[in-house]
């Protein structure tokens, strides 16, 4: 299935938040970021040495099996080093020998966002409480973010390249075998339970059966430069870097409106108890980290998992 396309010219709040925001579904509004171009050259110049956290993936991790993983998304491990640095590594094939990435590292207080008018987005989809600033992701087409769902409403902004996302819905929860809350006991916030355990691209059914009840449900949208995409809180989405070269987005999570949307979500009270769950992992690492003189780290790598 197709995620509804809209034009920013013929969007306003009221059909936003009726059709797309108070129900709780996806929508791309094209047109929204037309005239931005966040290429490699215009980042470098706009972030020069502002130091950020680099991701290092590897390829062999595609290539286990997920209930493997000990670490995903903020929790792999990752080097600190200048965008100047970073871009270096894309321009030499480094990053893609390694699967390097710049992921969800905020821009607030960088020349970036003093001059992106990336506010206009939330203004004028009527959208009034951000409960973050706005996240950069940078790395090389081919790079996946694998399948996991978010507690609050998303909007997702393509600056550079494009990107092809799979999407299925909450209902389809259980379905795609989110990990269990009892990996935060071992795994701190290192592990997830709002992340899937298998690969919707090359799925073991035999490992996951129910998978195929969720392909009946299972959306696909390409987000094009300038394209800007709505992901309601607890809708799963996989998102793959495509074509050639950098690709770049800006994210930004929002508050869930109407407020019974959020109140009713079972993934959103879910993925809260893992993170309880995930409590005494945490402790235990903060009063280690402390006692080692590295508790600002600590504290830093915690904020980035959050």
């Amino acid at each position: 299935m197709e995620v509804d396309r809209i034009d920013s010219a013929s969007l306003t709040q009221k059909l936003f938040f009726e059709e797309y925001q108070k129900a709780g579904l996806p929508v791309v509004i094209s047109g929204l970021l037309h005239e931005t171009d966040w290429n490699l050259e215009y980042l470098c110049q706009a972030l020069g040495d502002v130091e950020f956290p680099i991701r290092r993936y590897g390829w062999q991790r595609y290539e286990q099996d997920k209930r493997d993983w000990t670490s995903m998304g903020s929790s792999v491990e990752s080097t600190v080093m200048s965008f100047t640095q970073y871009a270096k590594l894309l321009e030499s094939g480094e990053a893609e020998e390694q699967d390097l990435y710049l992921g969800k590292c905020s821009i607030e207080h960088t020349p970036l966002i003093q001059k992106s008018g990336l506010d206009n987005v939330g203004m004028q989809l009527g959208l009034k409480k951000p409960v973050t600033t706005h996240n950069l992701w940078v790395g090389l087409a081919g790079h996946t973010t694998c399948l996991h769902y978010d507690t609050f409403d998303g909007t997702l902004m393509q600056l550079h390249g494009s990107k092809r996302l799979v999407l299925f819905p909450p209902s389809q929860l259980y379905n795609l075998y989110p990990f269990p809350l009892s990996a935060h006991l071992r795994h701190g916030l290192k592990v997830r339970s709002a992340y899937s355990q298998l690969y919707p691209d090359k799925p073991d059914i035999a490992a996951f059966p129910n998978f195929v009840k969720a392909l009946q449900h299972r959306y696909e949208v390409i987000l094009n430069q300038g394209d800007v995409l709505y992901i309601p809180a607890s809708w799963w989405h996989e998102v793959t870097a495509i074509g050639h070269g950098m690709v770049c987005s800006v994210n930004r999570f929002w508050g869930i409106q109407p407020t019974s949307r959020a109140l009713r979500s079972w993934s959103k009270w879910r993925a809260h108890f893992g993170s309880l769950v995930a409590f005494p992992h945490i402790i235990q690492n903060a009063l280690t980290a402390g006692s080692s003189g590295k508790a600002s780290g600590a504290l830093s790598n915690l904020l980035q998992r959050l």
